[in-house]
């Protein structure tokens, strides 16, 4: 791959990952496309950033004219939470955007596309612990419909018309730099925050909610991982499970007081905690680290002091 175009990029993955690239690839070789005009400096600072939406056909065409892109990552969606509230926008966005992107890889004869799955792609039915790869896709929420419709169509492109299509189910991944936008999982995220501002959160799901979760650092390495993979090797294409670590948010509010004693947690589970029952504790992903190699390298208690030394340092500053 020369130049490699990422829609998403002001996301809270598509951020870190534009970067991330760009220490690889090279900046000029890894384009920022955003829906906001006034992308993050960290953005603009390191290459180029266009302004693109996954549903304008002309403006992305455009932009891989311009830069010559030979691959796309489509880190574009609307996620679990904000999808319930709105799955009209979640459909256009998701699938719309997600077929639109791979019509213009063929039309182009891209090398690679790169559209992540998620494990909202699982439901009641499926078996919750070590979930297997090949299992029931009965999913509850319009964004997990989106994914188990994007996986298939993923598989279909490379099937008809020999793309090279990759795609890999994220657990709930964490992060200190930028912010989750509406997913189930925002609060493995929000409880870091709130417990170096305040010492205190209030979760909306329950002290028992268990599910699969990923420090952005191996995030990145498992999305880069598998964008190098020797084509040939990979027996599956848009929906490789990939695990790092499964707890409770009791789990996690004991390994926050490791840090922070005082810190006080309380409950009022909403809307999302029947979200979070639908999906797996645990996922095998033994297919992933057999076809490309993946090995996770953070546990819980070494998020949680990298996160919590990360947020600190911000808060000392007056920067949250």
């Amino acid at each position: 791959m020369k130049n490699i175009l990422v829609v998403g990029s002001a996301g809270q993955i598509g951020s870190e990952l534009t970067l991330a690239l760009r220490d690889i690839y090279g900046g000029d070789h890894v384009i920022a496309g955003v829906r906001k005009t006034k992308p993050s400096e960290k953005l603009t600072s390191t290459g180029p950033c266009e302004v693109v939406d996954a549903l304008e056909t002309d403006a992305l065409i455009n932009v891989v004219k311009k830069y010559k892109i030979d691959a796309i990552i489509n880190m574009a969606a609307i996620l679990s939470g904000t999808g319930e509230k709105n799955p009209m926008l979640a459909w256009d966005v998701n699938m719309n955007g997600l077929i639109n992107i791979l019509e213009i890889a063929r039309e182009f004869n891209m090398k690679q596309v790169l559209v992540p799955s998620s494990i909202a792609v699982f439901g009641p039915t499926t078996p919750v612990d070590n979930t297997p790869q090949e299992t029931i896709l009965k999913p509850t929420t319009i964004y997990g419909v989106t994914k188990v419709a994007g996986e298939l169509l993923g598989d279909y492109y490379v099937k008809r018309y020999g793309m090279d299509v990759r795609g890999l189910r994220y657990p709930g991944i964490i992060s200190h730099e930028t912010l989750p936008g509406g997913g189930t999982t925002d609060y493995a995220v929000a409880i870091y925050y709130e417990a170096v501002k305040n010492k205190k959160y209030t979760c909306f799901v329950n002290e028992n909610t268990r599910l699969p979760m990923m420090y952005m650092p191996d995030c990145l390495k498992a999305t880069i991982d598998l964008m190098q993979a020797d084509f040939d090797k990979l027996n599956f294409h848009s929906d490789y499970n990939v695990g790092a670590m499964d707890f409770t948010v009791a789990d996690m509010a004991e390994s926050i007081r490791k840090h922070i004693p005082e810190f006080e947690i309380n409950y009022e589970p909403d809307f999302r905690q029947a979200i979070a029952d639908s999906w797996p504790n645990s996922v095998d992903d033994s297919a992933a680290r057999e076809d490309w190699g993946w090995k996770p390298e953070f546990d819980l208690d070494a998020m949680t002091a990298d996160m919590l030394k990360a947020i600190g340092e911000k808060h000392a500053k007056g920067l949250i």
